[in-house]
């Protein structure tokens, strides 16, 4: 944690991680607005000094002056695509339904089914994901869904499509996961990233715009298809649970990105995904759906930063219970997902469960702010100091013959990074996950390399050669022949590569954000130095 002397301008020694503060503990003040409503203002700042309380038209006019330049900043950060990479995305889904529908003809008379029937057989695509959302940016993939009838089975869709998208001169690297818990097949159509599922309903024609919220559709279909169709419903329930579209669209892409930039978005490493962030924006729009952009910014921070965790998070009130014992499974951040009685899947543990919270902290903090004439959105979005902020990293080599079963190998160890970051916080106190591929070519063979900050308790000892034995036994449950090798080490910060000693998590050449500074003198959490005089004493006091 960075922290700051009152009074000054100096910036901090970091403590370890077991020193964080519950938020909870503190008696933080809450700024209401006179006017009973969230807009135009929801968070209003009165100064406590002087008393001042700004008018009304100071108000509107700061916030509409905010949420502009959040949104041209978000334009040129490139998350909002321009109307030529719009409509290249249409004109790839357009294509794969073609070539879906010749597809399922083609399968209908490999199966030798009637004419009559070959004729009538349909299959279908539907976006999901962050395109299905329309929240999706210049550099976005495609999330697609390949919805067939129950005569294309799933080596129907693996060999028969397979080879049908392959002869296609727009779709290069093909390569295909069927060992995931939802296989799916990944390329790229006219450069753009497109993953493919399957799901297969219990009928003999899909239509071309399925509604995947009918009951009817999902009538004794089996659990790949079941799960491959979450995504869709997710995004389809949530769009219409939102009253203003347009709202909730932008607050999505600014917490995205926040997520992305401060190093707290992937599932597969124990952080937030898409469906998670998309279900916590969603119930902010609920709640404020004429809120401006700046304040829904300020209202999710707030929200969330104090959320009573473990209370679920949930878009529709009155849900039944889950169908599974709450207290069994305890969840660190239950979200709900708003179609079914089921929580979000979810890799979060306790290290990268502080880490949330702590980044919620800052956005709360700093975003305080937007009524300052010193504020700007890139401090909130500038990227999270990894190699300065931790003392030590542990190295994890995966390598494999080829690049091939390389990419295989990596997907298969990043689906079991949970059971990584589990071990390793039984002997340290945390484990940061850096979300950073890198392919060393040091060594003969195809080799990538993560990094991730560790913190120790009082000793710094690890057996680093039993967690990796403990590991790759996890690793070896359930995949057969595996084709690669893994290698865990302990590094010092001097000891990483130079590319990445260099990497301060600046923007531009900007000025790191760590700095060591004399520790005897009383500290305070950086995230706090926005708050009133009365929690700084209360934190001042809290001794480690």
């Amino acid at each position: 944690m960075a922290y700051v002397y009152p009074n000054r301008t100096d910036v901090v020694s970091v403590p370890s991680r077991h020193e964080f503060i519950d938020p909870r503990t503190l008696n933080f003040p809450i700024y209401t607005n006179p006017f009973g409503v969230a807009e135009p203002s929801s968070l209003v700042p009165i100064d406590p000094v002087s008393g001042f309380h700004p008018n009304l038209t100071y108000l509107v006019q700061m916030e509409q002056k905010r949420s502009l330049s959040l949104h041209q900043y978000l334009e040129n950060e490139g998350l909002v695509p321009s109307k030529e990479e719009e409509l290249k995305r249409r004109n790839v889904i357009a294509k794969l339904k073609k070539i879906v529908l010749s597809w399922i003809k083609n399968v209908a008379w490999r199966h030798q089914l009637p004419k009559q029937q070959i004729r009538l057989a349909r299959a279908t695509i539907l976006a999901y994901g962050s395109y299905g959302l329309g929240v999706h940016g210049s550099e976005s993939d495609i999330d697609a869904l390949c919805v067939g009838p129950f005569f294309a089975t799933m080596e129907d869709f693996f060999d028969v499509l397979r080879d049908l998208l392959e002869k296609n001169r727009d779709i290069s690297e093909m390569h295909c996961v069927k060992d995931a818990k939802v296989p799916l097949m990944r390329f790229k159509f006219d450069g753009i990233s497109v993953d493919l599922p399957y799901a297969r309903l219990q009928v003999s024609s899909v239509p071309e715009y399925v509604n995947t919220l009918d009951p009817f559709f999902f009538w004794n279909i089996d659990e790949i298809s079941w799960k491959s169709l979450s995504g869709v419903r997710a995004n389809r329930c949530i769009l219409q649970l939102v009253p203003n579209l347009e709202n909730f669209r932008a607050l999505l892409r600014c917490v995205k990105f926040w997520a992305k930039t401060r190093g707290i978005y992937g599932n597969l490493r124990g952080f937030l995904g898409g469906v998670h962030l998309a279900i916590l924006a969603a119930l902010i729009s609920q709640r404020h759906p004429n809120a401006s952009l700046a304040s829904s910014v300020s209202i999710f921070f707030g929200t969330y930063a104090f959320w009573p965790w473990p209370t679920p998070v949930t878009l529709l009130d009155g849900m039944m219970p889950p169908t599974v014992d709450f207290n069994d499974i305890r969840p660190l951040m239950p979200i709900r997902l708003p179609h079914s009685h089921e929580y979000c899947h979810s890799n979060i543990t306790r290290s990268t469960f502080l880490r949330i919270r702590e980044e919620l902290l800052r956005g709360h903090a700093m975003s305080g702010d937007i009524f300052k004439s010193h504020f700007d959105w890139k401090n909130i979005f500038e990227p999270f100091p990894y190699f300065e902020r931790y003392a030590k990293f542990l190295k994890i080599s995966l390598s494999a013959l080829d690049h091939d079963k390389l990419r295989d190998w990596v997907g298969w160890v990043k689906s079991r990074f949970r059971t990584l970051i589990l071990k390793l916080e039984e002997v340290c106190s945390f484990c940061d996950p850096y979300p950073t591929e890198n392919d060393d070519f040091e060594v003969g063979k195809p080799t990538t390399v993560f990094y991730w900050g560790l913190e120790f308790r009082r000793s710094e000892s690890t057996d680093i050669k039993s967690i990796e034995e403990a590991f790759v036994k996890n690793l070896n449950n359930g995949y057969q022949d595996s084709p690669g090798t893994i290698k865990l080490a302990i590094l010092h910060g001097y000891e990483l590569p130079n590319s990445m000693q260099l990497n301060t998590g600046g923007r531009n050449g900007s000025k790191a954000y760590w700095e060591i500074s004399n520790s005897s003198r009383q500290r305070i959490p950086l995230y706090l130095r926005h708050l009133p005089q009365q929690s700084r004493d209360h934190v001042a006091a809290d001794k480690d």
